[in-house]
């Protein structure tokens, strides 16, 4: 009898908690640039369905070899963006980026439009759907490896949609990809985007975060980077690092253990969701639970 008490109390409890969990949509995206329609996973905070005020939204961008629900599947804590959702009180949006598309409107393929997609269309998109504060100073960017570079990218070439940006293990020099043992493989992989120029280091370098200084510096968006000690992008970073401190772009930069992995990212999520709300309350756009 006490087993069985037991055991119904554990159910409740667990329908309880459950009832309180963020909710994961699925957005259906449709893409004029690219005459395709893509999906975007949207975490909602629990306290949204109860609530009619408006969200800040942090925009959570996938790495090359992936796609837009990463973040939910692939983190060894299955809950970790619905809980930090729930926890911050903020839309999280994971849009589609297709592979090694580093978020960038292809020169050569019109089927690989990637930062109007992301920039106009989801932006719309989401805004139009969901209770969002629809100004650049309640949204937020970051992303990992290829979406570390992309948050960095699509911030400094846009500062009018968004107040802060962030970067996990950015690839911010896309021309090291080529110095990797499967420059074959990537050059392949590119092709979709530079075309016959996808094995030239100066057509990379022209699109790679490392050469916006300029625009990071003008801009004066709040940043937050970091990478591991081990992974393969962490020169990369360091240099990036140096030249923000050189031209006096202030920025919070952190090396931590780890490599290219998600058990590093999973770490790392929550520090620049706590970076992100500490500039959403400076700009009185963080909603009351």
């Amino acid at each position: 009898m006490k087993n069985a008490r037991f055991l119904l109390i554990v159910v409740l409890l667990c329908i309880n908690a459950a009832s309180y969990a963020a909710k994961v949509d699925t957005l259906q995206v449709a893409s004029t640039a690219m005459s395709k329609t893509y999906k975007a996973a949207v975490v909602l905070p629990n306290s949204y369905a109860k609530s009619k005020t408006a969200f800040p939204v942090m925009y959570l961008l996938h790495g090359a070899y992936g796609h837009f629900s990463d973040w939910l599947k692939n983190t060894p804590n299955k809950k970790l963006v619905q809980n930090l959702s729930d926890q911050y009180n903020m839309i999280i949006v994971m849009p589609e980026g297709e592979t090694f598309s580093f978020y960038l409107d292809s020169p050569v393929n019109k089927g690989s439009q990637f930062e109007t997609f992301i920039t106009q269309e989801v932006v719309q998109k989401v805004d139009k759907t969901y209770r969002t504060i629809s100004n650049r100073s309640g949204r937020v960017i970051t992303g990992l490896s290829m979406g570390g570079h992309g948050a960095l990218y699509l911030s400094a070439k846009h500062p009018d949609l968004f107040c802060a940006a962030g970067s996990m293990s950015g690839a911010v020099d896309m021309g090291v990809m080529l110095q990797r043992d499967a420059s074959a493989q990537v050059v392949k992989l590119m092709q979709p985007v530079f075309g016959d120029k996808s094995d030239n280091s100066e057509m990379y370098a022209q699109y790679a975060v490392l050469g916006m200084l300029d625009k990071l510096k003008a801009n004066k968006l709040p940043l937050i980077i970091d990478c591991g000690v081990d992974d393969f992008l962490i020169e990369p970073n360091r240099e990036l690092h140096r030249r923000l401190v050189y031209n006096k772009v202030d920025h919070d930069y952190t090396e931590r253990a780890g490599a290219h992995t998600w058990e590093y990212w999973e770490n790392s999520l929550p520090y620049h969701v706590l970076f992100f709300n500490k500039i959403l309350l400076k700009n009185q756009q963080v909603t009351k639970k």
